[in-house]
């Protein structure tokens, strides 16, 4: 009987193992025809498998896998020992991204894929065409280099002199193709890189052709210019990447980027052409039109964007603030003072060259600024950017050249001197802040006459604008103070025994904290404040409030009030009126020499009140009476255009 129960033990253990080995065997390949479709999104994937593990009672095992590809426990689709998923979808270890490769990334402090980053991983990294929109500043330029490094080094690649590349990526401008190229060459050991474009010297990039590649970025134009010298070989690329596609089409890249791309596909038999990659922030029709013509049938669609209305970075705060032509470089001044200060980094965007040159040259911004434009020499351009990364400068003041794709960390704050043309402009630029999980402010600036501009911006990206007014002193005094209080915890102690001396000098005179207070006052340029409008930010003047308790008609009222207690002269001093859209009140400006007299006169008055405003109400839209020309005027200067004097004051200190 026992030998009976034995042989009946050893015949079911067996029947089990072979039930065990038929179950491991579809299930393999299932999964591998999972990974070659990709249709499904990788979370689905992800519980699906799971899942199907789950009921088979089998988990994949094992604490690395081969070429060195991250593991830890977790299996190739991101499924863990025990059968759950790993709670974070970015973990590294739930790609197959080598151990080297991760290594590099967290020494550029990535510590994880963003949502664009794990959300087309898969799909680049086995091969399929993909078109991918997401807001500018969420990592897209990783988003393919990392899964094409991690393919190319596991395929293996040909070491062989003067070899063709196998990735080219093309970039619209010299700043971004320099860029996507520092992201490869920082997380690649076994593939050489380079890059191309306009304004530098032939023969290097020649020779660097000439000893063989394996990924080649660069601008349109230049790589064009290889491909027609017959220079450049194409008939070897496995991979072709078109970053920024829309700023491409923008820019007039169309003809130049179709030329490069027919020169390296075939068109009766698209099943052989490359891979191909789109990536950008908006999709215009000529990216579906390209898709047709060159990618192969049913490319993948990764929309980080949806159908949420807000097309630019969410963690960006938006703000406008009304401003007149002559009054708006110190106010940019100010507002740099407040959201960025001596310790962070700001950009500037100007419509014009010439705009930026002259704020710059100024000299009205207080921390260290330099100018980057189309007409700055390539070298020169590379290192004012060099400077601005590394925090030797704080203020980059710039046109369109430099708006797009350009990472670089920690910008505090975004200055637009006007609402842009057109809605994709404002996207970009204010996409420079707000960076990978960051936040960040992007101030507008706009003239009365242009509000209608800024609503339709608002309307087309979808966001809301924070109206805000000018910087106003008590505020300004707070902000640069904090700033200077903070460089003063930056100072060595083996400083503090130089200044010991005069220090006690001056504690003695003034007493210790007017002594700290003025050294605050002078590191940070405040020897003399002004006030400055709410309605223009005009300096040297003060913004009322006129209030009544019932709705008037029109401004008559008021303009009545104020001559019948000041004399019919008093409209020489009034400007700016402005009805509030209730109807019981009007905003208007006074010098700021007659603030005192104003609110004095008008105190006791049963029916109205009077106030200096410190916020404004809303009000009726008006047309700007003063419209000038267009640049930076200072104070009461030429009106007619750019000024370079000094009339009226500069800027919100002096002395």
């Amino acid at each position: 009987v026992k030998k009976d129960k034995k042989s009946k033990k050893r015949k079911l253990e067996t029947e089990a193992a072979k039930s065990v080995k038929s179950v491991e065997e579809p299930e393999k390949k299932k999964k591998k025809k999972t990974k070659a479709e990709g249709d499904a999104p990788k979370k689905q994937k992800k519980n699906k498998e799971k899942k199907t593990k789950e009921e088979n009672g089998h988990v994949q095992n094992g604490a690395s896998g081969s070429d060195g590809e991250v593991r830890n426990g977790v299996a190739e689709n991101g499924v863990a020992e025990n059968g759950t998923i790993t709670k974070e979808e970015g973990d590294f270890e739930n790609f197959r991204i080598t151990a080297q490769t991760v290594t590099k990334l967290k020494a550029r402090n990535v510590v994880k894929l963003f949502p664009v980053q794990y959300s087309t991983f898969d799909f680049v990294y086995d091969g399929w065409d993909v078109i991918t929109q997401a807001r500018t500043g969420t990592g897209k330029t990783l988003a393919f280099s990392i899964p094409l490094v991690e393919r190319l080094q596991k395929d293996g690649v040909s070491i062989k002199r003067g070899r063709a590349p196998v990735v080219i990526v093309l970039a619209p401008t010299r700043e971004l193709a320099i860029q996507v190229y520092e992201d490869f060459k920082s997380i690649s050991t076994k593939l050489t890189s380079f890059c191309v474009y306009g304004g530098t010297p032939y023969p290097p990039q020649n020779d660097a052709i000439n000893r063989g590649l394996d990924i080649l970025v660069g601008t349109p134009g230049r790589i064009q210019d290889h491909v027609r010298s017959g220079r450049l070989n194409l008939s070897e690329l496995r991979h072709v990447v078109l970053d920024e596609v829309d700023r491409m089409l923008e820019m007039g890249m169309v003809e130049q980027v179709d030329e490069i791309l027919e020169a390296a596909y075939k068109k009766d038999d698209k099943s052989q052409n490359p891979q191909t990659l789109f990536f950008s922030a908006t999709l215009p029709n000529w990216v579906h039109e390209a898709a047709r013509k060159y990618m192969k049938a049913e490319p993948k669609h990764v929309d980080m964007i949806g159908t949420e209305q807000n097309r630019s970075a969410t963690t960006v705060e938006h703000l406008a603030i009304r401003c007149g032509w002559q009054a708006r470089a110190p106010v940019i001044a100010d507002i740099i003072t407040m959201y960025s200060g001596q310790h962070g980094r700001a950009m500037v965007f100007c419509e014009t060259k010439k705009e930026a040159n002259q704020l710059v040259l100024e000299g009205v911004l207080k921390q260290e600024a330099q100018v980057l434009h189309g007409d700055i020499p390539q070298a020169q351009r590379e290192l004012t950017l060099k400077s601005f990364r590394d925090g030797n400068i704080q203020v980059l003041v710039a046109t369109d050249v430099a708006a797009r794709g350009l990472d670089i960390p920690e910008v505090d704050l975004v200055v637009q001197c006007e609402p842009p043309s057109d809605v994709d402009s404002y996207i970009h630029r204010s996409g420079r802040t707000g960076r990978a999980g960051r936040t960040g402010v992007c101030v507008c600036f706009y003239k009365p006459n242009r509000e209608q501009d800024l609503r339709f911006v608002e309307r087309r990206a979808g966001i809301k604008f924070r109206q805000i007014n000018a910087p106003q002193p008590d505020d300004i005094v707070k902000a640069a103070a904090n700033d200077s209080a903070r460089a003063i915890e930056e100072v060595p102690d083996k400083m503090l025994t130089h200044f010991q001396e005069a220090a006690e000098k001056l504690i003695a005179e003034k007493g210790a904290v007017n002594a700290v207070a003025a050294a605050l006052a002078v590191m940070s340029g405040s020897s003399e404040i002004k006030k400055r409008s709410l309605l223009n930010a005009d300096e040297g003047f003060t913004t009322m409030l006129f209030h009544t308790d019932r709705p008037v008609r029109g401004k008559g009222y008021f303009w009545t009030a104020i001559k019948r207690r000041f004399g019919e002269d008093i409209d020489q001093n009034v400007r700016g009126m402005t009805m509030f859209t209730n109807n019981k009140g009007v905003a208007f400006d006074v010098p700021s020499s007659m603030e005192d007299q104003f609110v004095d006169t008008f105190q006791g008055s049963y029916d109205s009140r009077l106030e200096v405003a410190t916020e404004l109400p809303d009000l009726e839209q008006r047309m700007d009476s003063r419209r000038g020309g267009r640049g930076f005027g200072r104070g009461g200067g030429d009106r007619r255009g750019f000024s370079r004097g000094r009339g009226g004051g500069g800027g919100r200190f002096s002395g």
